[in-house]
This record gives C-alpha cells, structure tokens and sequence, in this order.
C-alpha cells in the first residue's frame, strides 16, 4: 500500500509537469489554430537558463525567477518574428516551420551552453523528506512541484474564467474571426498568449530541471505526452488539459511502476523489464485512440468549439 501511494503521488507530480506544459500548448493550438511542435524547445530551454542562472548567482531561486521572465521574452520574440507569419497557413506548414525552430534551439543550445548538458542543484531544505500521510516519506521537492502545479492551475482558472482577458481568451477559442471583427487587437492577444504559454513550458521545464538532466532534446518527448494530453482534455480547454494531465501521468506511473511485476510471473525478469514500459506507454495512446473514436471533441471541449 505504501509503495502503491507513492506511485500515485509520482503520478500526480508528472500529471502535474504535463499540465504546465500542456496548458499553453492548448491554448495556442485551440486560440491560434497553430500545431507548435517547438514548444518542447521553450521547456528545454526554460531548464537551461535556470541552471545557467542558478550556476551563475549559486541560487535555485535566483535561477528559477531569473529564466521565466527571459522565456516570457523569447516567446513574444518567437511570436513576433516567425510564429505569426504562420497564421491561416495549412497544418503541414506548421509542422515543417516548428520542427525547424527545433532544429535551431537544439544548435543553439549546443553552441551557447555545449553538448554536455548542465545541472540545477537543489537548496539543502528541499532535498529532504516528509511524510505526506502517516508511514508514507515522500521528497519535499516533488511536494513542492505539486504545490507548484495546483498553484498555477488555480491561477490559470482564474485568469480564464474571471477576467477580461480570459473572456477574450475564451471568444478567441469559440471564434477568432468574430472576436477581431469586434475591435479586439488579436494580434496583441495572440502575442500574449503565446509569450504566457512559454512562460509555462519554461516553468515545467524548470521544475524538471533538479530531477532530470539538462540536455539536448529533453523536451521532444514530454511533448508528446502533452499532445496526448490535449486531445484527452479538449483542445483549447484548460480545465480539460488539467484533468487530462493527472490522468495520464497516474496511468503512466502506475503501469511503469507495476507492470513489471505482473508480467514477470509469466514472462521473466528480463522480459518484463523491457516490455512494461513500451506497454504503459501504448496503453497511454491506446486511449487517446479510444478517445479521437468515442469522444473527438475531449473531455472538456472549449465552449462553442474551435473555428
């Protein structure tokens, strides 16, 4: 049982991680109609410059409030240079415009910060333990980055839902078209969006930074979990990305965590430790299968759907 909470407490954390990350990637996508297949390059980038600054100052803090305002910028260079001249553009051009973009902040990052990768220490008080519940020692950062998770989920619900700019937001989703035919400036609000979506992958990366290594490339994979996870949710749906999030980061701790037990019994040791996880991972997009059959529009689907 104990093993059990703590698996679901992982699965809460990386839910949590994708959250961030899949919120800005919805947002774009349900607003602006764009398939930003780099957005997993403003993740990597976020947990470079953190590590740089906090190398820098000798600060996590330091690092962490230094890289967001910094990813916050490029995301509004990003928009305004390249991301914007891809609006009303078919899908295809997208995918080939933003996996160049990836090309280029791999090099880029090579050629700022080497090939080696970097990594961002932990202050002394958020490498320890506490017990969450009674018998149950769980790592004070990864409480942290659930705190962390709630926090900007709360903010984000707030933002959309209860102010000016979320109701744009959320006309932007239902009809970008009606919205610029009223006299809102949906170029500034594109921009926008896209720079605060930055900012979040930026702050995931960031988050992930202390438990994983800086390299090249870190942020290809989550991406496509993140993708999984907005189809799940409903594109252009923050509510939708958050329940979505948790889902599959627990479904995915959970398998990995005991899937290789079950399947040892009747395969072997070294047999189940290879196909376990390629089985969790299939059973991931078995359901956004399941999911683009049964129900294409998502769990949440922004309000009046996406035109």
């Amino acid at each position: 049982m104990t093993l059990f909470l703590e698996q679901c407490l992982n699965g809460l954390q990386l839910g949590l991680l994708l959250f961030l990350l899949a919120a800005g990637l919805t947002l774009v996508f349900g607003i602006m109609d764009l398939v930003n297949l780099a957005h997993g390059s403003l993740y990597m980038v976020g947990a470079y410059l953190a590590a740089w600054f906090a190398k820098r100052f000798d600060s996590f803090f330091i690092g962490l409030a230094a890289a967001l305002p910094v990813a916050l910028l490029l995301g509004i260079v990003l928009e305004v240079l390249v991301i914007r001249r891809l609006y009303g553009r078919d899908h295809l051009v997208h995918v080939l415009a933003t996996f160049g973009l990836i090309l280029f902040f791999n090099e880029a990052v090579r050629l700022v910060w080497g090939a080696a990768g970097l990594t961002l220490a932990l202050p002394e008080f958020l490498g320890t333990w506490v017990q969450v519940i009674p018998g149950v020692p769980y790592p004070v950062y990864r409480v942290a980055i659930i705190v962390v998770g709630l926090l900007v989920a709360a903010f984000l619900y707030f933002l959309v839902q209860h102010t000016r700019v979320g109701m744009l937001i959320r006309a932007g989703a239902a009809d970008r078209e009606m919205v610029g035919a009223l006299g809102v400036n949906i170029r500034l609000l594109y921009t926008l969006v896209f720079g605060v979506g930055a900012c979040l992958a930026a702050l995931a990366g960031v988050m992930a930074a202390p438990i994983l290594t800086v390299q090249i490339g870190m942020g290809e994979t989550i991406l496509i979990l993140a993708f999984v996870v907005i189809v799940i949710g409903g594109i252009g749906s923050v509510r939708g990305a958050f329940v979505a999030a948790i889902i599959v980061g627990v479904l995915d701790t959970l398998g990995r965590a005991f899937l290789p037990g079950a399947l040892k019994q009747t395969f072997g040791a070294a047999a189940a430790s290879t196909a376990a996880p390629a089985i969790s991972a299939m059973f991931i997009y078995l359901l956004m299968a399941a999911f683009l059959i049964v129900r294409p529009e998502g769990l949440f689907p922004a309000a009046g759907g996406r035109k």
